[in-house]
């Protein structure tokens, strides 16, 4: 991926950089940041694991954890070293409010060419970090020896680490830090020194785990490791098969139990369970394996529950508003089946427009077609065994409550001034209801003081009824009667007559 990047790099010296790419750097940057971070702690256990390793065998893992007790300090010394050269790139750049680096606005590299260079060959800092990359190689040649399991380190180490001369594209022989460097955007700088320390610590990982060879393990000692239940699944039917498995909490072929105690036998180093599910409720299953470490027995108990419940005979069906459904609206359903998975459990009613929603047992039941005052929702479960159950439940249907004019969100009444009143829209609400019921107001009647009953078209009021309104007095009531409205949705269906709403002039 390095090598990948270095060809990026040279192609965006040929380019007008556009800010995307910047921050696409800083973004590669940023996944080898969180990547270091991640090999750090795996590092950690790594060492911690070969060190607990040295404590219980000396004999067998001393000389291994001298080794790596060198690179763990020699790798440590050269990443924050590296760490320096990045701040030396960033010292001088503001970050954002977030503490983000501005890689949009890190298009220079002159702070690097100032100090790295000088002329055509490296300043007395360019000749520091030189060094420092020998002197790395050299300590950690050191520190592995000439053993053949280190044969491929040392060759990585010179391939991720050489400093020697390069030839471009053009065949001109370049300086090492001329080559990756110089001339280069101050946020692909900072992303190659991320990328070299994480060469480091992948080389520091491969010792560890050549140091420890086929006996590297996670855990210090098997009267550590953690016997665990795996079983198919946590909850059975009363009377079907509980399968499943024991393990260890590390398996491989080369850790097997000598012996075990339980409801199952031994199968390539797993113990398989196979029983019947007893009574309903909480079960157990526990039993015990045995090793063979050192020359001595070491026993592991361990222990599981599950839990068997009855087969279902009846699903669970509720309407996410209320427990009626109502006409003229969607009315969400939630429908399962205790035990049974979503995916195998299907629904219909015996009326209205009963569909899937859009999320796994959710359903919308629109009413407003079915006939009488009942319906009926089927539910069928197919359970693990092949079997299918059904259940049923009828719900009342009932029309929606009577609605109610609203002007200026007012429902029923109001009071206001005249000019308050003609600017007003007339619209439909449902006080107290759980649904949000969608109108269309098609036309009022309006009655004012002193003029005859005006019926309007639409949902404002018309010039003739404006100029009504304009001639009342203080103390005077305006009434909407016989609202006709369309509910969005609804199709044919029609909601209950309108009540009245007055308002008082002040």
């Amino acid at each position: 991926m390095v090598n990948l990047m270095y060809l990026v790099f040279i192609a965006m010296m040929a380019l007008n950089m556009s800010k995307e790419v910047l921050s696409a750097f800083g973004l590669m940057n940023e996944q080898f940041e969180a990547s270091n971070k991640d090999a750090t702690t795996s590092n950690e256990g790594l060492y911690s694991s070969l060190a607990s390793k040295a404590t219980e065998s000396p004999g067998q893992y001393g000389p291994a954890k001298q080794i790596a007790d060198k690179v763990k300090t020699i790798s440590a010394d050269f990443v924050t070293y590296l760490e320096s050269l990045k701040g030396d790139v960033t010292k001088e750049v503001e970050r954002t409010e977030s503490g983000k680096l501005p890689y949009e606005a890190m298009d220079k590299g002159d702070k690097i060419d100032e100090a790295w260079f000088s002329g055509d060959g490296y300043s007395k800092k360019g000749e520091e970090i030189i060094a420092a990359f020998e002197k790395y190689k050299a300590d950690m040649k050191a520190a592995i020896g000439n053993d053949p399991k280190f044969k491929s380190l040392n060759a990585e180490l010179d391939n991720k680490f050489n400093t020697a001369d390069v030839k471009d594209g053009e065949g001109v022989t370049k300086k090492y830090l001329d080559y990756h460097y110089k001339g280069f955007p101050a946020i692909a700088s900072l992303t190659k020194l991320s990328a070299l320390q994480n060469n480091v610590k992948v080389i520091e990982a491969s010792v560890y785990s050549a140091a420890l060879g086929k006996a590297l393990s996670e855990a210090v000692s098997m009267s550590n490791y953690t016997a665990l239940v795996v079983l198919d699944k946590n909850a059975y039917f009363q009377g079907e098969k509980v399968t499943g498995k024991v393990v260890l909490g590390r398996y491989d072929e080369n850790t097997k139990p000598t012996s075990f105690k339980g409801p199952g036998k031994l199968q390539n180093g797993q113990a398989v369970i196979d029983m019947t599910a007893g009574n309903i409720g909480e079960q157990s299953i526990n039993g015990e394996f045995t090793f063979v470490e050192d020359g001595k027995t070491i026993p592991l108990k361990f222990e599981g529950k599950y839990v068997v419940v009855p087969r279902p005979n009846e699903a669970t069906i509720s309407a996410d508003k209320m427990n009626s459904v109502y006409r003229g609206v969607d009315n969400p359903m939630t429908v399962s089946f205790a035990g049974i998975p979503d995916n195998a459990v299907t629904a219909n009613a015996s009326g209205g427009n009963f569909r899937k929603g859009s999320k796994s047992g959710q359903y919308n039941w629109n009413v407003s077609s079915a006939s009488g005052t009942t319906a009926v929702v089927s539910v069928t479960g197919k359970m693990s065994d092949g079997k299918s159950v059904t259940s049923k439940k009828t719900f009342n249907v009932r029309p929606i409550p009577a609605p109610v004019p609203s002007l200026r969100g007012k429902a029923g009444s109001g009071k206001g001034n005249k000019n308050d009143l003609s600017s007003s829209t007339i619209a439909i609400a449902f006080p107290d209801f759980v649904f949000d019921v969608q109108t269309s107001v098609k036309s009022f009647e309006v009655y004012v003081p002193g003029s005859p009953a005006m019926i309007v078209q639409g949902n404002r009021f018309d010039a003739k009824a404006l100029a009504a309104i304009a001639k009342t007095k203080r103390g005077d009531v305006v009434t909407i009667n016989n609202v006709e409205f369309d509910l969005v949705g609804a199709g044919g269906y029609k909601p209950p007559r309108s009540s009245s709403f007055a308002w008082e002039v002040q």
